[in-house]
């Protein structure tokens, strides 16, 4: 499938119910189950952590910056994912289950706003590759310099502090015109939540930064007609 077919899919999966809140996988038949329908099924099935090809994070919000920035302000999601396709598995972590997912390749969003707000009909799919993201986010040189011997271990778990440094040396780049990743948060958070129109320019720039490291596949849709709309 390509990117198209996927956010379609996605579509029709959320109008027909079975995407759950908030962590499911998409595997390559097409089904979309939970992440516990999944841990369920890899202790009979182990081989299904290789049909895994997307992670779908479903939530609602009553904030602008998280239909128009999802992978940005959900900064948390987009390291671990990666890490398990690389064959990795975090300490703890059950929202992406108990093996690797080597076949994994994309991230995906599908949020909506919350009953009686002003976006309460509008459904916002991003889709991201986790290869170009993680390239633009120079994740494989900031994996390497935290684990160090471990990628060559057949110990493939990554403790708590392990990650923590992952995610802190990810944030601490200056990528989004010229701010770190909580500054470019804070920014267009400011902007299109508080209404701090001074900040229009930044958030401008940030917002074209966004579109170069994150290379998003993003559609809108209205679900009272399901057609494609602006937000």
């Amino acid at each position: 499938m390509d990117e198209y077919q996927i956010v379609e899919l996605v579509k029709d999966r959320y109008r027909t119910g079975s995407i759950k809140e908030v962590y499911n996988f998409l595997l390559n038949d097409t089904t979309i189950i939970s992440t516990e329908s999944y841990e369920r099924s890899y202790q009979h099935n182990p081989s299904i952590s290789k049909q895994v090809t997307g992670y779908v994070n479903k939530y609602i919000t009553n904030l602008v910056s998280e239909l128009e920035f999802p992978t940005l302000i959900n900064w948390y999601i987009i390291s671990s994912p990666y890490l398990y396709k690389k064959g990795y598995v975090i300490r703890g972590l059950r929202s992406l289950g108990p093996a690797p997912l080597p076949n994994l390749k994309y991230n995906i969003y599908c949020v909506t706003g919350v009953p009686q707000s002003e976006f309460q009909d509008r459904l916002v799919i991003e889709l991201v590759d986790l290869d170009v993201v993680a390239n633009n986010l120079n994740l494989p040189n900031i994996v390497s310099s935290v684990l160090g011997p471990k990628l060559l271990s057949k110990n493939n778990t990554i403790q708590d502090d392990e990650r923590d440094e992952i995610q802190k040396q990810m944030r601490n780049q200056k990528l989004f015109a010229g701010y770190t990743w909580k500054d470019a948060e804070d920014i267009v958070s400011r902007y299109f939540d508080e209404n701090k129109h001074q900040l229009s320019k930044e958030a401008f720039k940030i917002s074209e930064a966004y579109q170069q490291v994150f290379r998003p596949y993003r559609v809108v849709y209205d679900t009272k007609t399901w057609e494609q709309v602006l937000l």
